[in-house]
């Protein structure tokens, strides 16, 4: 295929003075500006494969409807083969002229083939051309991107395996709460990209319905046969309107949607690994060849993939945003309008891709954990406090007594500046009878941690079901 990122060709390339689709109803044509203007070939060059492969399905189905020859169709086929080479060879010539991709391959299909190139676009219109080859195109997208979720799904388990008892401290309002583990911690975004999976499936089965046939918004009065182009093409069902089948975005916007929220998940984890991987925390530490260093400043490693991949979500929201306002007022059916629609959902596309990609490889092969810093840091912020309360609450205390009995004691502590594990069991008697010898029980980390032995909980044993657990869903969604 052609980079979808060249530049646009020139406005003379390929022109040969030819008249565009439309012109005899004009008495002159339009300016060179103009033609510049609304152009599109520069970028949806890109669907050249999709648009082939709808041309050949709405030929196959013409001649099964006896409106084109089997000549006709020979004479197609063999033009389309020699097209489909020089695209992907990158032979071709395209032409601003001819406004966009699918102009492009009708007149130079025409140039190989002669009028069996002219009756191709019989029982059709490029608005449903286009609609389809934005589907055809996207779909294929999503089947690539699938896997690629997968991949960082795996890696992230991988990860959590490793760490099963690994203690770090758990945050709210990124003060220390309440002792976690690492490997519970990771399986966290795992389930938050499970759930991108789930969106992603789900947002196929819209993606995956047929708009063709319904030409410029009404249908036409050929004999067409849908759903056998349907078939041929891999659709699930038809668009049963014609007037939105042609007017539909709602598709591109879906999977706009479901990229920011991957995207905004993709950037959480990388505002972790910012953080984490500052002499601050000191939790990880990033491989070189993920960083860079400073101009200025010799001792600097700079997280770059992460801020970046944390960046990058912001040029995806906003491509939400604009489709979402490029919809908000068009009538139906097709506006020119829509044109707009293919460079945000291509940026899309790309900007994910790259970001799920290089986020995975940096877990699967970029990401070392340093446990004793985060032990330390557990250690640092009364993170058992909560199970001393329950401590209390289980000798007979009622939860808000119980609060109020270890806020007094951490305040000791913290005047102390120890931790509540460092209070000897008759210092902290002095703040509740109920508290005996065996309160330390509960007040270390392993301790606390070990007591979350519940289903979702941080108790080492079950984050090794967990991440089981989750590595057999990948495995039946068709991961490694």
């Amino acid at each position: 295929m052609t980079d979808p990122k060249a530049a646009p060709a020139d406005p003379k390339d390929g022109s040969s003075g030819q008249a565009s689709a439309w012109s005899g109803r004009f008495a002159e044509p339009v300016s060179e500006r103009v033609a510049r203007f609304q152009a599109s070939v520069g970028f949806d060059r890109r669907l050249a494969e999709a648009d082939i492969d709808g041309s050949l399905a709405h030929a196959r189905m013409l001649t099964r409807v006896g409106v084109l020859s089997s000549g006709d169709l020979a004479a197609i086929e063999r033009g389309m083969a020699t097209l489909r080479e020089d695209i992907r060879a990158g032979r071709y010539a395209w032409s601003v002229a001819d406004e966009d991709v699918h102009f492009n391959i009708e007149k130079r299909l025409t140039a190989l083939v002669g009028d069996a190139g002219k009756r191709l676009h019989t029982g059709r219109s490029r608005n449903d051309q286009v609609a389809t080859d934005v589907r055809l195109w996207l779909r294929r997208e999503i089947d690539a991107l699938a896997p690629r979720l997968r991949a960082l799904r795996l890696a992230l388990v991988s990860l959590a395996e490793r760490h099963t008892d690994t203690i770090l401290p758990g945050y709210t309002h990124l003060q220390v709460a309440q002792p976690v583990t690492f490997g519970h911690h990771l399986l966290a975004y795992e389930a938050m990209f499970a759930r991108d999976s789930e969106r992603l499936a789900d947002c196929r089965r819209r993606v995956n319905r047929l708009p063709l046939g319904s030409a410029a918004l009404a249908g036409t009065s050929f004999p067409i046969d849908r759903e056998s182009v349907a078939r041929e093409l891999g659709f699930d069902s038809l668009c049963p309107n014609s007037l939105d089948a042609v007017a539909d975005r709602d598709f591109a916007i879906e999977f706009a949607a479901f990229a920011s929220i991957a995207m905004m998940h993709l950037s959480r984890f990388a505002e972790e690994l910012v953080l984490w991987s500052s002499p601050r925390f000191g939790f990880v530490r990033l491989s070189d060849r993920y960083c860079t260093g400073s101009s200025i400043m010799p001792q600097k490693k700079n997280p770059d993939v992460p801020e970046l991949v944390r960046g990058k979500s912001a040029r995806v929201f906003g491509h939400l945003a604009a489709l979402l306002v490029l919809m908000k007022a068009q009538p139906l059916t097709y506006n020119k309008d829509n044109q707009e629609d293919k460079e945000p959902l291509f940026d899309t596309v790309d900007t994910l891709v790259d970001c799920v990609e290089i986020t995975a490889d940096l877990v699967a092969n970029g990401l070392e954990a340093v446990p004793a810093r985060m032990r330390e840091a557990a250690s640092e912020g009364y993170a058992t406090a909560t199970d001393l309360a329950d401590y209390l609450v289980r000798k007979g205390l009622p939860f808000r007594d119980a609060h109020e009995v270890v806020a007094r004691a951490v305040r000791a502590a913290e005047s102390r500046g120890v931790d509540l594990a460092r209070l000897p069991a008759d210092e902290l008697a002095a703040y509740s009878p109920l508290i005996g010898a065996d309160v330390h029980d509960v007040l270390t980390l392993e301790g606390s941690v070990a007591s979350r032995d519940h289903p979702g909980g941080t108790a080492p044993r079950r984050v090794r079901e967990a991440a089981a657990a989750a590595r057999a869903a990948i495995a039946a969604e068709g991961g490694p």
